[in-house]
């Protein structure tokens, strides 16, 4: 691996980290409030928002200037939006200024490894960096528990600053203001990436020029048989994930009878089961044979729903490992596959702002629907079957789809799968 993809990580993981604490501070901020169950839901869709408005500017923006340049003004708005949190915005409002600075963010990290890496090695670099933003979620769901928690948030609140009058008087408050310099730490790392050299493509005058391209980029994808069942598959993938975080929370509390801090550390555990699944597959599969994890995705909608049955933790840490591990396995190959495709048809920064669109898009239509059953007043046991349901549904369609594809344009899907053989051999 070249010197700069490390550069790339540790900002990717420091960032990352930070993210990931930062929403169960969010979540402690509103309980602290007193706040209704709904809009703790809500935080999920709130982030995704802007990732979605943002499309089909952010590709373009990524690919207009130095990878590295993007990534350090999305740090910088991401430490806006928690001083805003810190001096009474509303929270919702303040975390979805956090996810503006995560939407630029994202087309930028991905799109930096296909212009620093040989094909053959993206499987790998997304093993790694799947991996690392694992660990970085683990850590960072963790780090925010503790630091909301008794044993670190008292310690937080007794520092005094001399001459400055700060509005930190609660744990969820403390734990903000420390996250703002895990984002400036990730914002240091982002000024050290090296430049790849790549010609860079200037933002059109005209923006709204933008969104027929955009709407292009998405039908290309969508049109290609391999494209359409991998970015199919990831959107699921990602929509289910995004959401988990906060459903394992609120199962935490209504079945375990869990505190924020107690939870937190249950949303770590499926994230280390993520981390292996992810692992295994970037050492066993082939970009070519990405399609055969599908039915994985069947089996964790059904595993969702048996969370329900669930009220020991000794039986809920195995289980969440291997509810993480399955994603883990499905999304590495299917992730590889989308940006192989993509690559090819129109180049790294727009694919993947096309790839964050449905998969933020996603987020946000499951995390409404999720917030919008909370709010009538269906319990989280209620919530957490339907949503299940949904995702092996869903997952069985998408299953048949590739399969009828196979049927009707068997010399069209050989070819492709020719491509990708040939790129993860010579990349």
């Amino acid at each position: 691996m070249k010197r700069g993809f490390f550069t790339i990580m540790s900002a990717q993981f420091f960032s990352s980290l930070a993210d990931n604490a930062l929403f169960v501070a969010a979540v402690q901020l509103l309980r602290t409030a007193g706040e209704p169950e709904w809009k703790q839901a809500a935080l999920v869709p709130m982030f995704a928002l802007f990732y979605v408005v943002l499309a089909p500017y952010v590709g373009a923006f990524a690919d207009s200037r130095p990878k590295g340049e993007v990534m350090f003004v999305s740090n910088a708005i991401k430490i806006v939006g928690c001083v805003l949190m810190l001096f009474g915005a509303h929270p919702l409002m303040a975390y979805a200024v956090v996810g503006l600075g995560a939407a630029a963010y994202s087309p930028a990290k991905y799109g930096i490894l296909t212009e620093l890496l040989p094909p053959s090695q993206l499987v790998k670099a997304n093993g790694w960096i799947e991996g690392l933003t694992i660990a970085s979620i683990i850590l960072g769901v963790v780090l925010g528990g503790q630091l909301v928690g008794h044993a670190i948030a008292p310690l937080l609140l007794s520092f005094d600053f001399p001459l400055i009058d700060t509005s930190v008087d609660t744990p969820a408050e403390a734990a903000i203001a420390v996250l703002i310099f895990v984002y400036a730490l990730a914002a240091w790392f982002n000024l050290r990436i090296p430049d790849t050299g790549v010609e860079m493509r200037p933002m059109p005058r005209n923006k709204l020029a933008l969104l027929p391209d955009f709407w292009q980029c998405n039908l290309r994808l969508w049109r290609d048989r391999l494209g359409q069942i991998s970015l199919a598959t990831t959107t699921l993938f990602w929509g289910v994930s995004g959401n988990l975080r906060y459903i394992v929370l609120a199962w935490a509390a209504a079945a375990l009878g869990y505190s924020v801090t107690q939870a937190s550390s249950l949303v770590g555990v499926v994230a280390v089961g993520t981390a292996v699944g992810a692992v295994i597959a970037s050492m066993r599969m082939r970009l070519d044979r990405a399609t055969t994890v599908m039915p994985l995705g069947i089996g964790m909608g059904l595993l969702v729903i048996l969370l329900n049955f669930i009220d020991n933790v000794w039986v809920a840490a195995p289980f969440l490992v291997l509810l993480g591990g399955l994603g883990g396995y499905l999304v590495v190959p299917m992730n590889a596959l989308l940006q192989h495709r993509g690559h090819n048809l129109m180049g790294a920064g727009r694919s993947i702002a096309v790839q964050n669109f449905n998969e933020q898009a996603c987020i946000l239509s499951l995390g409404g629907l999720y917030a919008l059953s909370t709010g009538l007043g269906l319990s989280a046991f209620g919530a957490i079957a339907a949503f299940g349901l949904l995702v092996a549904g869903f997952m069985w369609l998408i299953q048949r789809w590739h399969a009828s594809n196979l049927v009707q344009y068997p010399e069209e899907i050989e070819h492709l799968l020719e491509i990708a053989r040939n790129d993860h051999h010579h990349g």
